[in-house]
């Protein structure tokens, strides 16, 4: 039997990809969540949320694509909706592990997911300011730049 080789992780790794690994794991659970609640609820509870959300935004459920949207919420849809739940929270499981695990893809994956929801953090602010927008804008952009740090710390350096 061989012995297994101890984890060593990388000396030039930033020392705030743990907190993002963990980040990223209660992200992916919180998905899981999701996704079973959705799959043992149903498509009522979803109809009668999205019902709320749209009225909510000053629209009308009854007519137009609001009505379409809501006859859209089947039983099959829902199970569309919990398999993406599902792919995205082992997307995110990932992510987590290969932050823990110090490794530079996990740092490029989290970099670029993190920045992808910097335009949405900021259109959140313009049409509802407040502390909550303003705090996820935060976490992001420090996520954004721990992992661009890490990666850049990473990265060869040539002799010219």
């Amino acid at each position: 039997m061989s012995a297994r080789k101890p984890y060593n992780p990388d000396p030039h790794a930033h020392p705030g990809l743990a907190a993002i690994a963990l980040l990223e794991a209660v992200k992916a659970a919180l998905a899981f969540l999701a996704a079973a609640g959705l799959e043992f609820s149903g498509p009522a509870p979803l109809r009668t949320f999205v019902n709320t959300l749209i009225r909510h935004v000053g629209g009308d459920p009854e007519h137009g694509s609001s009505s379409t949207l809501l006859d859209m919420i089947t039983p099959d849809t829902v199970h569309v909706g919990a398999l993406a739940l599902v792919a995205y929270g082992l997307l995110r499981s990932l992510e987590a592990w290969g932050l823990w695990r110090a490794r530079a893809w996990a740092s490029w994956l989290g970099c670029i997911s993190a920045a992808l929801y910097l335009p949405l953090d900021v259109y959140a602010i313009i049409r509802h300011p407040g502390w909550a927008s303003w705090l996820l804008l935060a976490v992001n952009l420090v996520v954004v730049w721990v992992l661009a740090r890490d990666i850049g710390k990473r990265r060869p350096v040539t002799a010219r």
